[in-house]
């Protein structure tokens, strides 16, 4: 019979062996563990770049998935419980852990569908999310902007943006926000201030993440020295960037821009009251397009004697807020107008370019010539010996 003190030695011994087999067993298991891992997700990595393992949204079945900024891993696993894309929470976070995947879910929509395996769901999660790029060019109107963003695949509620682009109180970390005048009759708030450049949004950001978004960028291109420039020449940001968006709208050339730009600086400080009128045929334009109606090129007499505040023929000064979104050229023209000017007038000239003059003797034979031009080029259109539809019988007289 064996002494008890080398029984205990034995038993100890044992216990010992078996801790140490059990530890070299894990080893083994959780290293060939690894290996298939990291080989399933180098064919899972592999299926995606070649096509053979996709789920977007044109999958049958395919459910979105949204991954909030800030979310947990046990928060995402509760979400995937209640769409019964997961059946055990508990499972899928311990497998995000020793996946290596806690904390590396990306935030923003998702497309997974029923049927798919943890490992499958947990990579798909990790991937970038779903997004969309949407190219504003300058001059774009704010009805717009919401069409393109819906035509990318954007599923915001344009109720919803419009409350946004109506509560200046959810933007005030923005500098020129705070100089927005709310005047009578002005249209959308921040109408004029989101900016007119590319972005890549995910298809399911909110209405204020996509405002948010474009104002930042309107915070990055309006330098210190833009509101310097505007509190010398007697203005706020915010008329700055009316009178931009009118510009914008009159025309894309550079130059033109400068010497419009002139123009309405001329006509707002003449001592002559009747050039306080700016007489702008894109603002008249842009009451129509709030009308349901399509710009003209030619307006008539009541399209000129229309009842509302944006109505430069019939109100004088700038009207209550920007009629499109401005791009930098226009704002730095409404900045920096040709100071060498004393135009008072211009027109367009029906083959793409600007007219201007002093008097209105000469703006009347610019404007007669801009009808000769723009007959040639319609009559141009309509014959196909002669001309085709892509030639432009420019923009509407002003002045």
């Amino acid at each position: 019979m064996l002494p008890k003190k080398l029984k205990v030695v034995i038993n100890i011994f044992v216990v010992l062996l078996l801790v140490v087999s059990f530890a070299i067993f894990g080893v083994y298991v959780g290293y060939n563990y690894v290996l298939s891992q990291e080989e399933r997700f180098t064919a899972l990595e592999k299926g995606i770049e070649d096509g053979t393992f996709k789920v977007d949204m044109n999958t049958e079945g395919a459910v979105p998935f949204v991954i909030k900024t800030g979310d947990m891993t046990s928060d995402i696993a509760q979400e995937l419980f209640e769409l019964e894309l997961i059946d055990n929470t508990f499972m899928f976070s311990l497998l995000s852990k020793v996946n290596g995947f806690d904390g590396a879910y990306q935030a923003g929509t998702h497309y997974l569908v029923p049927g798919l395996d943890y490992d499958e769901i947990m990579f798909l999660l990790t991937q970038k999310s779903v997004s969309v790029v949407v190219t504003f060019p300058e001059g774009i109107t704010y009805e717009d902007m919401k069409r393109r963003l819906h035509e990318a695949g954007l599923t915001f509620d344009d109720a919803d943006m419009d409350r946004c682009m109506d509560s200046p109180n959810l933007f005030t970390d923005y500098t020129f926000v705070s100089q927005i005048e709310l005047k009578d009759g002005r249209d959308h708030v921040l109408s004029g201030y989101l900016f007119p450049d590319t972005y890549e949004f995910d298809v399911n950001a909110s209405a204020q993440t996509i405002i948010s978004t474009m104002l930042n960028n309107t915070e990055i291109k309006l330098y210190d020295e833009y509101y310097e420039r505007a509190e010398a020449l007697g203005m706020s940001m915010d008329e700055i960037i009316t009178l931009a968006s009118i510009i914008q709208a009159e025309s894309s050339n550079i130059t033109d821009m400068m010497y419009i730009s002139s123009v309405f600086r001329n006509r707002m400080n003449s001592e002559d009251e009747s050039f306080h009128y700016l007489s702008s045929d894109a603002t008249v334009n842009f009451i129509r397009r709030l009308n349901g109606l399509d710009p003209d090129i030619i307006l008539s007499a009541d399209d000129l004697a229309l009842d509302s505040p944006y109505n430069t023929y019939t109100h004088q000064g700038l009207p209550p807020g920007p009629i499109c979104m401005p791009g930098v050229d226009a704002i730095q023209a409404a900045l920096y107008p040709e100071p060498n000017s004393n135009y008072m007038y211009f027109c367009a000239d029906g083959n793409g370019g600007t007219l201007f003059a002093v008097t209105l003797e000469e703006h009347e034979a610019n404007v007669a010539r801009f009808m000769e031009n723009y007959q040639a080029a319609l009559e141009a259109s309509q014959n196909p010996e002669g001309g085709t539809d892509e030639q432009t019988a420019g923009d509407g007289t002003d002045g």
